[in-house]
């Protein structure tokens, strides 16, 4: 089969109106003799599919000018059905092959898809040209040129296909260059991507080196790269600085560029942890659109080019539903609100996922929208440039692996470093209630220097209580060169825009710094002064509203069957027969399990337990850990009575544990969430469940309960006014009334924020403090060191190992360093004799780094290091003692 590629059709190819990118006669030869070629056997593959129909598959070559362009085109169902078409781009330093699983899911959707690999990547030839008008972009037009000759594809006239075009990063810009240089595209949805690549790696004027040196690499080196854009790098990073021919040369090549002619409807995906395409370059896109009248819905991800989540399922169903708006007209179809935003909660240490809640407004806020004027305090301050800009601040890793850090600053724990002597602070006083960041902070200062030009790096840190812990969110800064300086100038700076909610009790410090790791700064020796000007405005978005957590349905009908099963088990003790012997030395032990085990239902040889023993004492804060089916719930419900062991047993307080034992009413629990009746404050559910207990009230112990809890004044509210971190205290406390002896907690902190999950574990330490017991199963290895005494490790229904968390996890301060590559035994050596170092040691995922504890044993003062040494590190991260062990123990099975 030999598909070709027709000749343009007048007015239909990239160089015709004002839309089209302009070529040469060289271009329009090169042009006529464009081919598809779909040829030899197996070109056209049906790929298997579990839902919906089977995909077909045929690659191809576009040859065009200076290029061959490898693609892959995708179509389901009946092949007479017409059909809209969908242009799917990849990111910079990858292939077609990346796109291939959302082709083919927009292919069983009814479209048909093309993908492709940009020049210079893939199979395709010629060099790389930064989505050159003249060379990627016009590519893109010649695959809409052939899409019209597809009689599968729907058109809107002769030569002009119904089509939308995708992508991220590098596919994201060509979608929106194709949208401003194609009149024939109808729908866009760029991902995390530029709307002006001069100003993103040359921000504030300042080098963006280290993000530009990767860019470099991915591409293959500078060879790979057309002359005129290997010739500016080169330049650039010589100089160290950027010049009027570089920014003209990168903004020719930007969406930008074409910012008046983008009219039509648009879906943009941006990343909150983005320290190459921030959420700064986005709001100029979605600001460019808007003023065009075309629709635009802005979408706040929480990942990023420095990772997290990309959120990748979300974010396609919802290009999908856009494409179906906009492409089939089916009006119908709900493509979400104006704008969104999605909040990071805690993260499963087995399998680092993060908890994600979206927060939305019927229109988008922009990055200034709702500001509230934070008074900073701070005399003029005078700080230092050094020589050779060495040694230097670190906020992240750009282009290294700074996913770690965003993640960490994400969990509340501080990473960055500014060097003494080589910046300036102001502070704000204590905030008296909570501050949500939502956009671009902004602050007015004054700055001299010793030298005409000045570097700074402004960035805003969330400081808690006496300073301990200081998080820089994203781990973002601002880069602002100062021109004219010597003279004295007035400065307005723009932080990176970041969703950051700031605690009651915390500050915030404006941090103004001469160096940072990921950017260039002058090499000359220079002395700075500046001083304020103005208070701190942050955005507030006051309009942004975070989704209510769904009510599940057993919010309704727990309450009832929870009563119901009471009055059962009451009736089950009734009719209990003989009992086990209370065991006299066991009176003042919570808990003692002996060689327990518990079959699955219909199986003899098969054991969700098996043989487990341990012993729990008064005061302790016992942590229950395992992988997905190690058998803790399991566990957890013969504890409470509500299974039956096969084998041995469980003893309260020496009292035997069986269902309707007096006992259990020393033992509170909270299993798989708790019900309420929304209707009723959070005071009203918990007088009616202990009321349906028969106790007398006196005994609930009511006020005892809510003032560890913690709940305050909510109380009186409506359950159904709280957040999901509410809802979780007020279960909390539903399972102390009675102030039982052993309090049972399973997964307590789901579903909970940072700040949250930190006050969890503040009720359960102050529980046990006066002599009670609680049981915790979490997934959460880090919560669970911080807040548990002892520890229980169970893996497959057996016990692996039981004792204090000291004795368990042992002592040490211990980095891991993720590397990108191999290094040798003279590096590792090396890194072992820096300061600060105990020792380096190869691991399966990089190097165990362990520091030595002193002043200069810090992971901040590591990283620079590590990257003098040239050590090729991609990620940094504490290595959590804990889970060391934890994954030892199990041997590195969790799940």
């Amino acid at each position: 089969m030999d598909l070709r590629l027709p000749r343009p059709r007048k007015g239909t190819g990239p160089d015709s109106g004002h839309r089209r990118a302009r070529v040469g006669p060289r271009g329009l030869i090169a042009a006529a003799a464009a081919v598809v070629l779909l040829a030899g056997a197996g070109t056209w593959t049906a790929l298997a599919s579990d839902d919906g129909p089977a995909v077909r598959r045929a690659d191809g070559t576009l040859h065009t000018e200076g290029a061959r362009i490898d693609t892959s085109y995708f179509t389901a169902g009946d092949p007479g059905r017409k059909r809209p078409a969908v242009l799917i781009g990849h990111g910079f330093g990858g292939s077609k092959n990346d796109v291939r699983e959302q082709a083919e899911g927009l292919a069983k959707d009814g479209y048909a898809v093309l993908t492709w690999s940009a020049r210079g990547f893939g199979k395709s030839t010629g060099k790389i040209g930064l989505n050159d008008p003249k060379a990627e972009v016009a590519d893109v037009s010649r695959m809409i040129d052939w899409l019209a000759e597809r009689p599968e594809v729907r058109l809107d006239k002769d030569g002009d296909p119904r089509v939308g075009v995708t992508g991220a990063s590098y596919g994201g810009a060509v979608s929106l260059l194709a949208a401003g240089y194609d009149r024939r595209v109808d729908a866009i949805a760029p991902q995390i991507t530029y709307f002006d690549l001069a100003d993103a790696l040359f921000p504030g004027g300042v080098f963006k080196k280290l993000w530009a040196g990767t860019f470099i690499n991915a591409g293959g080196g500078c060879d790979h790269f057309e002359k005129r854009l290997c010739a500016m790098y080169n330049r650039v990073a010589v100089a160290g600085k950027p010049d009027d021919a570089a920014r003209k040369l990168l903004a020719e090549r930007s969406p930008a560029a074409v910012g008046d002619r983008i009219k039509v409807p648009t879906l943009l995906a941006q990343g909150q942890t983005d320290s190459l395409f921030p959420l700064g370059q986005g709001d100029a896109i979605a600001k460019a659109i808007r003023a065009n009248h075309a629709p635009v819905k802005v979408d706040w991800i929480a990942g990023g080019h420095d990772g997290g989540d990309r959120e990748r399922g979300r974010v396609e169903r919802r290009i999908t539903s856009w494409f179906d708006r906009y492409l089939k007209d089916d009006k119908s179809v709900d493509t979400g609100p104006a704008f969104r935003v999605t909040r990071t909660g805690g993260v499963d240490s087995t399998d680092g996922a993060a908890t994600l809640r979206g927060a939305s407004s019927d229109r988008y806020p922009g990055l200034e929208s709702g500001p509230r004027e934070v008074p900073l305090g701070g005399r003029e301050q005078t700080f230092d440039n050094p020589a050779g800009a060495s040694p230097p601040a670190i906020s992240g890793l750009p282009g290294i692996g700074a996913s770690n850090l965003s993640q960490m600053s994400s969990l509340g724990v501080g990473v960055s470093l500014d060097v003494p002597g080589q910046y300036a602070r102001f502070d704000s006083q204590p905030l008296r209630e909570d501050l949500r960041i939502t956009g671009t902070p902004t602050a007015r200062v004054h700055v001299k220097s010793s030298r005409e030009d000045a570097v700074l790096f402004a960035k805003v840190y969330d400081v808690g209580p006496g300073g301990k812990q200081r998080v820089l969110p994203s781990q973002l800064v601002a880069p602002v060169r100062v021109e004219g300086a010597k003279a004295g100038r007035d400065v307005e700076l723009r932080m990176p825009a970041v969703d950051h909610e700031v605690r009651k009790g915390h500050r915030l410090r404006l941090v103004l710094a001469s160096t940072d790791l990921g950017y260039a700064s002058p090499a000359e020796p220079a002395t700075y002064t500046v001083s304020l000007k103005g208070d701190l405005a942050v955005p507030t978005a006051s309009g942004v509203r975070t989704a209510a957590a769904p009510m599940p349905a057993w919010v309704w009908w727990l309450p009832v069957a929870g009563a119901v099963l009471a009055a059962g088990l009451l009736v089950i003790g009734r009719r209990r027969t003989t009992a086990p012997a209370p065991d006299p030395g066991l009176a003042e032990v919570p808990l003692a399990i002996t060689g327990l085990s518990k079959r699955y239902a219909r199986s003899t040889d098969r054991y969700a337990v098996r043989d487990l023993s341990f012993r729990v004492e008064r005061g302790q804060v016992l942590g229950l850990l395992g992988p997905n089916g190690a058998g803790k719930t399991t566990t957890l419900r013969m504890l409470m009575g509500l299974i039956k062991p096969d084998a041995g047993e469980i003893r309260v307080f020496g009292q035997a544990v069986r269902p309707g034992a007096p006992v259990l009413s020393r033992v509170g629990a909270f299993v798989e969430g708790a019900g309420f009746l929304p209707h009723l404050s959070g005071r009203e559910n918990l007088e009616l469940y202990w009321k349906a207990t028969g106790r007398p009230a006196e005994d609930a112990h009511l006020d005892e309960a809510l003032e560890i809890a913690g709940l305050g004044t909510a109380l009186a509210r409506a359950v159904r006014t709280y957040s999901q971190g509410m809802r979780q205290r007020l279960a909390i406390a539903q399972a102390m009334l009675g102030l039982p002896d052993l309090l049972i907690l399973d997964e307590p902190t789901n579903g909970l924020d940072p700040p949250q999950i930190r006050e969890m574990r503040e009720v359960m330490i102050r529980y046990a403090r006066g002599g009670r017991t609680v049981i915790v199963s979490s997934h959460l290895l880090a919560e669970v060191e911080q807040s548990c005494t002892h520890l229980v490790v169970m893996d497959r229904g057996r016990l692996m190992q039981a004792g204090p968390v000291t004795e368990i996890v042992g002592s040490g301060d211990t980095l891991l360093v993720g590397l990108a590559g191999d290094v040798s035994d003279p590096l590792v050596e090396k890194v072992a004799a820096l300061p600060g170092v105990a020792s380096a040691d190869r691991a399966t995922d990089g190097l165990l780094v362990r520091l030595d504890g002193t002043g200069a044993g810090t992971a901040a003062r590591l990283l620079p290091e590590l990257v003098r040494l040239e050590v090729p590190v991609e990620s940094v991260g504490p290595h959590r003692r804990l889970e060391d062990a934890f994954l030892t123990l199990i041997g590195g099975g969790a799940a």
